[in-house]
């Protein structure tokens, strides 16, 4: 342990701020990252590459980035340059392993500086192959969850493309009869129903805040819109806050079964997620319960077609809507002989849920291994040999 001590950041990193940002374009070469991370693309860098990202302004104070190809910071952000020889990824997780936020400083926009940043303390060693094999470790943790991400959005376009072709294009039906709707041409059988009709659509609610009885020691999964903008994943694992169940008897809060059809009805509009446990949310959402008819895949592709509309019929003065009248309104085809749709879609959405299991299980792994790793509490060795296990 002698390798290891304390050291104040500045003697590890050199900050900076960043500059106004340029012209952006998505079509351009270089990334440009602001406090709040990529927002663009420009053909101007202001940096070579293995450079670390940290929020300096807002909401975001803290936030860490890293770019290991030349890309464009901007003056929303500070960047920091590994000095003498140490490992910029490495120090890269150095960072994530203390709370900057905490450091921030204003009273009214909350701000962090370079002489805060480099007066902080932290544990480091100074063995540079110590460093490499510190971040190769937890640098293979974050690529197998990029990249599981990755499949994740691919695997929800092939799903959506499935959507289209059989309710849109109607492709396995072309060769069949057609007859006029109030959505147009559709196959033979089919039906154009509201979707309240077809499926039960469900609003939210949420305990008084000042009644702790209602909150603690709860165990009822209770979302809020935040839930589902900070995971921005298709399946929920569970959400920040749970109520108990008295609190969901005196509030309007609804209980639904897992695998239902999460969708944000304000503010941020059209955020979806399916929960994998029974659960209730605030009155910021519009809940799509799925049966046999109306499947859960079927009401995703639904949903996403439809998205466009649902925003543009959104209104409100405070802040944007759509109310639940508006959206039982809209119309969904009752399909016939769609069994094949099915059978093609469930693997791909069993893939995704299957993919983000497996992320929570190696983003458990990566943050428990970052404290203890960064800290020198465990040993590269032990790691390295236990790590097999898991990839």
């Amino acid at each position: 342990m002698q390798e290891w001590r304390k050291y104040k950041l500045g003697e590890l990193l050199k900050f900076s701020n960043g500059r106004t940002s340029p012209n952006r374009s998505e079509k351009l070469p270089f990334p440009v990252f602001g406090s709040n991370g990529l927002i663009g693309f420009s053909n101007k860098h202001n940096i070579e590459g293995d450079a670390i990202i940290i929020g300096r302004v807002g909401s975001y104070c803290g936030s860490l980035y890293y770019a290991k190809n030349p890309c464009w910071i901007t003056d929303n952000a500070i960047k920091a340059i590994a000095r003498n020889n140490n490992n910029p990824k490495y120090l890269f997780f150095l960072l994530k392993s203390i709370n900057l936020n905490y450091y921030k400083g204003g009273s009214g926009q909350p701000l962090l500086n370079q002489a805060t940043l480099n007066a902080i303390e932290a544990w480091s060693t100074s063995n540079i192959n110590e460093q490499y094999r510190i971040a190769e470790i937890l640098g293979t943790l974050d690529d197998k969850i990029e990249l599981n991400l990755e499949m994740n959005k691919t695997l929800e376009e092939m799903a959506m493309a499935i959507y289209k072709e059989w309710f849109v294009d109607f492709g396995p039906f072309r060769d069949g009869e057609f007859v006029d709707s109030e959505l147009g041409l559709i196959p033979k059988g089919w039906e154009v129903m509201k979707i309240d009709e077809a499926i039960e659509t469900l609003g939210g609610g949420t305990p008084k805040t000042s009644v702790k009885e209602y909150w603690e020691t709860g165990e009822i999964i209770w979302y809020s819109p935040t839930d589902l903008t900070k995971t921005n994943s298709l399946f929920s694992l569970g959400s920040e806050k749970k109520i108990t169940s008295i609190g969901l008897q005196k509030s309007s809060a609804k209980l639904f079964p897992p695998y239902s059809l999460l969708m944000t009805s304000r503010a941020t509009i059209g955020a979806i997620t399916i929960n994998r446990y029974e659960a209730c949310t605030n009155q910021g959402f519009i809940t799509l319960v799925p049966n046999k008819q109306f499947t859960v895949y079927q009401l995703f592709g639904w949903l996403h077609q439809n998205m466009d509309t649902i925003n543009n019929l959104a209104n409100g003065s405070t802040f944007r809507e759509i109310s639940k009248g508006v959206f039982r309104e809209f119309k969904i085809l009752k399909a016939v002989d769609i069994d094949n749709y099915f059978k093609m879609s469930k693997p791909i959405f069993d893939q995704i849920e299957n993919n983000l299991i497996e992320n929570n299980t190696l983003t458990e792994t990566r943050d428990y291994l970052l404290s203890k790793l960064i800290s020198g509490e465990v040993r590269v060795k032990t790691v390295e040999e236990k790590l097999k296990e898991v990839l």
